[in-house]
Formats: C-alpha cells, sequence, structure tokens
C-alpha cells in the first residue's frame, strides 16, 4: 500500500462523536497519522509485528497498522464512545483489531517475553492536564520494544530527560497537527501545531 491509499483509507473512517476536552479528543489528521506509521513500517515496525495503539481514540493507528500488515494489533481506549467508533472503522475497512476498554496506566503487567513489538501513540499534550503525557510514555516503555509517538515540537529534550535510562530517541522527524474546529472553546477554524514524530528504543528491546 502506498502512502497516498493510506492516507484516503483513513480519511474515510469516523471521527469522536462527541469529544470531551478533559480527554483532549482531537482525531488524529489522516495525513500525520499515515506518516508515523510509514516511518514505523520503514523501519521493519509493522509488518507481521505485534502492534499496541495506546489511548486508541477511534481507532486512526491501529486500523492503520492492520492495512499495513501488521501481524496482531491491540488498541487500548478510555472512552467507550470512541471504542465503538473505532469497532466500526475496523469494520469498514475489513481489518481485524482486538480493543480494550481501559486506562494506560492501569494495563497489567507483561507476561515476560511478551513484549508488544511496536507501540503507536499520539498522547495528550497536557493542555487540559498537566503532565498528562507521562503516563503514555510510561506504558509504551513497560509495554513495547520500539515506541513513536506523536509529541509537541521541541519535546524531545524532555524527553530524554524523562526516559532516562529506559530507553533512547533514535529519530525525530518535523511535522505539523492541523486541528479543525471541533470543541466549544474553539476560537478558530483551524490550528496548525508544529510537532514532532519521535522513535523511541525501549531497553526491554
Amino acid at each position: 500500500m502506498r502512502l497516498r491509499q493510506l492516507e484516503i483509507a483513513l480519511q474515510g473512517l469516523a471521527g469522536f462523536p462527541q469529544p470531551q476536552a478533559a480527554l483532549e479528543q482531537y482525531t488524529t489528521p489522516a495525513t500525520l497519522a499515515a506518516r508515523l506509521l510509514f516511518l514505523a513500517a520503514g523501519h521493519g515496525d509493522l509488518e507481521g509485528r505485534t502492534v499496541l495503539d495506546l489511548g486508541a481514540g477511534t481507532g486512526v493507528f491501529a486500523c492503520g497498522a492492520a492495512l499495513l500488515g501488521a501481524e496482531n494489533v491491540t488498541g487500548v481506549e478510555l472512552d467507550p464512545g470512541a471504542l465503538a467508533v473505532a469497532r466500526e472503522n475496523a469494520d469498514r475497512l475489513g481489518v481485524e483489531v482486538e480493543w480494550l476498554e481501559g486506562d494506560v496506566a492501569d494495563l497489567p503487567e507483561p507476561v515476560r517475553g511478551r513484549l508488544y513489538d511496536t507501540v503507536v501513540m499520539n498522547p495528550p499534550f497536557g493542555a487540559q492536564v498537566r503532565h498528562a503525557d507521562r503516563p503514555f510514555v510510561d506504558a509504551a516503555l513497560a509495554h513495547g520494544r520500539i515506541v513513536y509517538g506523536i509529541f509537541n515540537k521541541g519535546s524531545r529534550p524532555f524527553l530524554l530527560s524523562y526516559i532516562g535510562d529506559r530507553g533512547e530517541c533514535t529519530e525525530a522527524v518535523a511535522a505539523e497537527l492541523v486541528l479543525p474546529r471541533s470543541m466549544r472553546h474553539h476560537t478558530r477554524d483551524r490550528v496548525e501545531i508544529p510537532v514532532e514524530v519521535v522513535r523511541i528504543r525501549s531497553r526491554l528491546a
């Protein structure tokens, strides 16, 4: 599948029916999601791999990973309404994803040798709850060998400090997160946020 084909497939997926500001529920744009997934695919981290999508939302990353040949994909999402949409999106694309309802901070400890090959995520940036991204980073490093995440531009020094000896940032690619007006408090039709797609290798790799 080519990059543009993946973008088109992901653009057809349904978004959050009632996005919650407290959870920073913004649908990851198809172009940005496809870029992250193709970066992972280029490193050999998707095809034939086990993939965990943390904070799966409506399933953009999980469905895209399945389309790109992941052997097994699991999506974890706290909001049952979003999870229902994610299931519908997977059915629409004809892909298989295991969906789990729950908080990423409360995932059971992985059984020895049962780590996921790859973790994908677009964690909250902490606009509503300070340090909201940290439980996602913690869970990703505890449950996966390689992590791909979207973070605010300039976050790499923070990540290096926060991760410490738990892993290393091996790559950071500049990108842009374009958010259309979707909540009552929004004053502009769209906001463009400079971001980075960061690849992290866990010490457990």
